[in-house]
């Protein structure tokens, strides 16, 4: 096991050293970066990338262990709850987390290619899906909910060239969002929280536009 440790005050250290992990401390410099440095430290033939706020259930564990290694990745199914419960627009998300170490790259799936968040794992050759869930607990609380959404949105607008055309259309766009969200991916039947999750989820790209053309206004001054 590896982990790599951004400088944490808590006992995220001591804990993984207590696992027999390796532990490399780095100062934070973006989500690509980070996991890219991390890539470069592993010294095995497979990588299992994993986040602090996700878990492997049973299923997927045992699944992972039984790969057969014919494939050069493995997808997984992730879950991402909100405030102790699934969500069902968060649900069945298919990423890429198990890869032959030396066929990984990774890119932004961002608004703009240049920002370091929304990152995703692909490979060149074959990849198979993999049963069991990634148990992602995100959003404990809404506050921890709006603090993350508030860094993403902020780490996309540094990223972004925006206009108030571009803007304009957003806000057309997250009303038609917001609608498919509740109805169309079941957000409505998650009650509040599945109509907070779409609501803000639908809001995502036009916040990060406003964002944008808010720095370059300050900037312009």
């Amino acid at each position: 096991m590896l982990v790599l440790d951004s400088l944490s005050t808590d006992a995220t250290t001591q804990i993984a050293s207590t696992a027999g992990a390796a532990i490399i401390q780095r100062e934070w410099r973006g989500y690509i970066d980070a996991r890219t440095f991390a890539l470069s430290h592993v010294q095995t033939p497979w990588t299992l990338m994993i986040d602090a706020d996700e878990a492997l259930d049973p299923i997927l564990r045992d699944a992972i262990v039984a790969a057969d290694k014919r494939a050069d990745g493995y997808r997984v199914a992730r879950m991402t709850y909100f405030c102790g419960r699934p969500m069902r627009i968060w649900s069945d998300e298919r990423i890429l987390r198990l890869f032959r170490t030396d066929h990984a790259t990774l890119r932004s799936r961002a608004m703009s290619d240049n920002a370091q968040v929304h990152e995703v794992w692909s490979v060149k050759g074959k990849v198979v899906d993999l049963p069991g869930t990634l148990l992602h607990y995100s959003y404990p609380t809404v506050a921890a909910y709006r603090a993350k959404y508030d860094r993403y949105t902020s780490l996309e607008a540094g990223a972004l060239r925006a206009s108030s055309t571009k803007l304009q259309i957003e806000e057309t766009k997250a009303w038609l969002r917001f609608l498919q969200l509740l109805l169309r991916r079941g957000a409505v039947l998650d009650g509040w929280r599945g109509a907070y999750a779409a609501w803000w989820s639908a809001w995502y790209p036009a916040v990060a536009l406003k964002k944008s053309l808010l720095r370059q206004a300050q900037h312009d001054k």
